[in-house]
């Protein structure tokens, strides 16, 4: 294993520490309808603003398609792309937060339906078992990751994607980065895996040099700014 595997190996191990150990409980409550605080509901409001968007950037008949929901979290985006037809394999690195997305897909009236549709799974978002797959989307889990980790990982489904790639980054201005520099003075066990701010030209930049994403182009991209959630959406096409 390279000194890049292996950065990526332990980043990854954080993460997965963080959500399913650490703020499950949080995470389950921002997701949910229950009541939340003002700070709160800003990023709940952000991140449905963020979904309607990369939802509507996939077509809106899907059936026949295979899509991944990269770091499927409760499944909220798994569940649209499911009623649209597509087959969906939804992963996390959390097995609790997939089993908060089962037993939340399976209340819903057509629960039953969607989970015949839906593939949860809690794992690698690189697994090459995983199969080939018509559209990724990926919303707010490459965040923590470094640019040069994120395009790795683009490199790595291009491979296996035919049509469409749409990710999130923290877009790079001087607050995120603050806020990011003053995390790192706290404990580690206090605090999330810091968010990894990114300028959009730079990674544009990447993408067009990657010698895997050769075939690929930047398309669309989306900024959404709600109070204290800021992110920025990409799509990389054939």
């Amino acid at each position: 294993m390279d000194m890049r595997q292996a950065q990526y190996q332990q980043r990854r191990g954080q993460i997965e520490d963080y959500f399913d150990r650490t703020a499950v409980k949080a995470w389950e409550q921002l997701t949910s309808t229950a009541p939340v605080g003002r700070i709160r509901a800003t990023v709940r409001a952000g991140r449905d603003r963020m979904r309607s968007t990369l939802l509507d950037w996939l077509p809106a008949d899907l059936q026949g398609a295979r899509l991944m929901d990269a770091g499927c979290g409760t499944g909220a985006l798994a569940v649209e792309a499911a009623r649209r037809g597509a087959e969906v394999v939804a992963i996390d690195l959390s097995p609790q937060l997939v089993d908060v997305a089962r037993d939340r897909i399976a209340a819903l009236p057509d629960g039953a339906a969607l989970l015949q549709r839906i593939d949860l799974r809690s794992g690698d978002m690189l697994d090459p078992a995983l199969g080939s797959f018509d559209h990724v989307v990926a919303m707010d889990s490459l965040i923590h990751y470094s640019m040069f980790d994120a395009v790795r990982l683009l490199e790595a489904w291009s491979y296996r994607t035919r049509g469409s790639i749409a990710f999130t980054f923290a877009p790079r201005n001087p607050l995120l980065v603050a806020m990011r520099s003053v995390g790192r003075l706290f404990p580690s066990s206090n605090r999330a895996p810091w968010i990894e701010p990114m300028s959009e030209v730079e990674l544009r930049a990447m993408v067009g040099r990657s010698p895997g994403l050769a075939d690929w182009r930047s398309g669309r991209t989306q900024r959404i700014s709600s109070g204290f959630y800021t992110s920025q959406a990409l799509e990389v096409v054939r």
